[in-house]
């Protein structure tokens, strides 16, 4: 094989953007060869353009005419759609989240496992843009010391409620699986534990529907501990404007922030424990100073991930995020919400099975009544940069 053939199936927001970059030959080596959704307005724009068009995943796995496909459907789907995918013989891409709970990540992530010869790669591209793999290769070359705090103010998600009513799906226990949380912050989550790794405590406050009319949360506060001793805050919304989006990480030899495009590294000339053990004084603290670390944007950060993916099949590498490196983003979106729900601290890892259940009763007990409005035209792309 010299060129996959790639299919997308979904055409909703994220999968527009994949069909454009596609389409524009950004990804070498591949072709878009096939578009499937079930809403036929929305493969209008597609005809007569080279992808052949499908009503359904089953008619595209079965079509032969695909070698992998790109999973952007709503969030239940990813994992029925997934395992299908494998059977057949497909590599296969998954959009954010890789399921809508944890232990339907598990059942996606083993049978993955079972079909060990195909690609299982998943759509988190914070991971390629340059101010966070900087962040990580300061932590992880000792610059910051020992870490002590991380605090992540993730308020500049602004949806509104026509955004919610576009979609049935959306914002509902049935379609969704949850709000912000699974939707909005999963790249957050993702690399959140991408730098620091995963908490071993986690105590969530959710607010259900405070702000908008939804009835899954959409403002949440959550406390997280780390078994090292560090302690953090993970803030998000998508009521507040202008918002704010600030990661703040603090060690033993200095503290980091990124807010506002730009990466300030204040640096203590002696570490923080050393100098409490030496000095007589106290009121006195280590001199530092201040750096600015220069970063750029990453062009094309989800053509990169697809790029990789592509580079994987063909070539036999590793994709650049690998599929199960989506367990750790929903079962912190899931411990958030489900510590929220019953009220207590959660010791990591999450009892995924638990959490089912309590989303099966959530799904069972709900009687939100959802519309349904058509949505403005939007750039949907200025929501990419987190």
């Amino acid at each position: 094989m010299t060129e996959v053939r790639l299919g997308i199936i979904g055409v909703g927001n994220i999968g527009r953007h994949h069909a454009a970059y596609l389409l524009d030959g950004k990804v070498k080596r591949a072709r878009l060869a096939g578009l499937c959704s079930v809403v036929a307005r929305e493969l209008e724009p597609y005809q007569g353009r080279g992808p052949k068009l499908y009503a359904s995943s089953d008619e595209m796995l079965r079509s032969g005419e695909v070698d992998a496909v790109v999973i952007a459907t709503p969030h239940y789907q990813h994992v029925t759609i997934g395992i299908e995918a494998l059977k057949a013989g497909l590599h296969i891409m998954v959009e954010k989240p890789i399921a809508a709970h944890k232990a339907d990540a598990e059942r996606l992530i083993a049978a993955a496992k079972a079909h060990p010869a195909l690609v299982f790669g998943a759509m988190f591209q914070l991971r390629v843009e340059p101010r966070y793999q900087k962040l990580r290769q300061l932590i992880a070359s000792g610059e910051l010391g020992r870490l002590m705090r991380v605090t992540w103010i993730n308020t500049d998600w602004f949806r509104t409620d026509a955004y919610y009513s576009s979609s049935g799906w959306r914002a509902t226990w049935k379609g969704e699986g949850g709000g912000v949380l699974i939707n909005q912050c999963l790249h957050n989550l993702d690399t959140l534990q991408w730098l620091v790794g995963m908490p071993s405590r986690v105590r969530g406050f959710c607010q259900l529907g405070k702000y908008r009319n939804i009835e899954v949360e959409d403002t949440v506060t959550a406390y997280l501990e780390w078994a090292d001793g560090a302690s953090g805050t993970f803030v998000s919304t998508t009521a507040e404007a202008p918002g704010t989006n600030r990661l703040e990480i603090a060690g033993t030899r200095g503290r980091v922030v990124l807010e506002n495009e730009r990466l300030m590294f204040d640096r203590n000339e002696v570490d923080s424990q050393e100098f409490n053990r030496t000095t007589t004084s106290g009121f006195a603290k280590p001199d530092a100073w201040r750096v600015e670390i220069p970063i750029s944007n990453a062009p094309l950060a989800h053509a990169q991930l697809m790029q990789g993916f592509v580079d994987a099949i063909l070539d036999g590498q590793p994709p650049l995020v690998a599929g199960a490196d989506g367990l750790q983003s929903i079962e912190l979106a899931n411990a958030m919400l489900y510590s929220s729900l019953v009220d207590r601290t959660l010791d990591l890892p999450l009892d995924g099975a638990a959490y089912e259940a309590r989303l099966q009763q959530l799904i069972a007990e709900s009687r939100f009544e959802k519309k349904v409005m058509k949505q403005a035209a939007s750039d949907f792309e200025k929501s990419f940069r987190r």
